[in-house]
């Protein structure tokens, strides 16, 4: 998508500070220099909105050297509210992107030649959500019902359309409202029935606003959805001329993705560092319980492995999006992702 998208749309929820940009990271003049002329082992990553805990990962990797260990200079690149997100890496200012695969494979079907070599994310963090004692129980019970997603666009409402089709309806059977980020105040101000929000993220928020809440899934749950949620995206001419570099880069990312989950307090403590405002105790514990509900989301199913990517959904979700309306032409699913750059 071409601006604020599915990452700012999680993400705004999760925030826990004011807009900052990390300093790059020097580069060494001596370093030799790879064939399209960046120093070896320099590798820019855009990550997709202003610092936050989403980041953590990225955060440990850097903090406990892993970066380094793989033999790495990396600099971490957020972005801004507008920044296109596939814009700094088309133009050669970033050497991976921090994305959904759906928004990889939204961006292909414009001729945006970036290719997912990892998935961070094994199960899509979207659901619909419904206070606790909502009458609605089923995907088919929201007939009828007003449903609140932030806009036309990005993982919320990919995942609202999913949803629909799994329990037989469409956007005519259901009254969709575009609520801008307003989630918890439109549930818990009954403006709307149900709204679509991260498992890790709204449903946080709305327990620690004392609401209660449960998803609304279809047959199968979130893992069930024709969708390939958030992971690493490079340029097809990056994975050619600094292959080596990238597959350092993802082995090094996921062995930090792996310890935040293994170790949710220290990841949030490292992430102090990174993220404003972070020493205010309340936005700590917020922080933690983010990890705590994204730890689910990142484990990769008993028959995978850290970072893989499914073919068959992959191939699900390009008819799906087709079908929806959300490509502007046919993709080629083979040639929007690679596991050849996986540890």
């Amino acid at each position: 998508m071409p601006k604020t998208t599915a990452r700012a749309a999680g993400a705004l929820a999760l925030l826990l500070a004011g807009s900052a940009t990390l300093s790059a990271c020097a580069s060494d003049p001596t370093a030799a220099k790879s064939s399209d002329g960046k120093s070896g082992g320099a590798v820019t990553v855009g990550l997709t909105y202003i610092p936050n805990i989403q980041f953590a990962p990225f955060y440990v990797a850097e903090s406990k050297g892993f970066y380094k260990e793989a033999g790495l200079k990396v600099t971490l690149r957020h972005h801004s509210f507008t920044d296109d997100l596939f814009g700094a890496l088309t133009a050669g200012q970033e050497d991976v992107v921090y994305a959904g695969g759906d928004e990889m494979l939204q961006a292909r079907a414009k001729d945006v030649p970036v290719v997912d070599i990892a998935t961070l994310y094994h199960t899509y963090p979207v659901a619909m959500l419904v206070p606790q004692d909502s009458p609605i129980h089923t995907i088919a019970d929201l007939r009828g019902h007003s449903v609140g997603t932030p806009g036309p666009y990005g993982e919320t409402y990919f995942g609202l359309l999913a949803q629909l089709k799994a329990g037989g309806l469409t956007t005519k059977d259901v009254d969709v409202q575009h609520i801008g980020f307003t989630q918890q105040a439109a549930l818990i101000g009954k403006k709307v029935d149900a709204v679509m929000g991260y498992l890790n993220n709204d449903a946080v928020q709305f327990q620690q606003a004392g609401l209660a809440v449960r998803p609304v899934e279809g047959a199968g749950g979130a893992s069930a959805l024709p969708l390939v949620a958030a992971g690493l995206g490079a340029t097809r001419t990056t994975l050619d001329k600094r292959g080596d570099d990238v597959r350092k880069f993802v082995a090094a990312t996921l062995r930090g993705m792996q310890y935040t989950v293994d170790h949710p307090d220290e990841a949030v403590t490292i992430s102090k560092s990174y993220i404003p405002g972070m020493n205010d105790q309340k936005q700590q514990d917020s922080a933690l319980a983010v990890l705590r509900a994204t730890a689910p989301l990142m484990q990769p199913p008993a028959t995978g492995k850290p970072g893989l990517n499914d073919p068959a959904t992959w191939d699900r979700m390009a008819a799906f999006m087709q079908e929806q309306g959300l490509i502007e032409k046919p993709a080629t699913p083979a040639e929007a992702f690679s596991n050849d750059y996986l540890p």
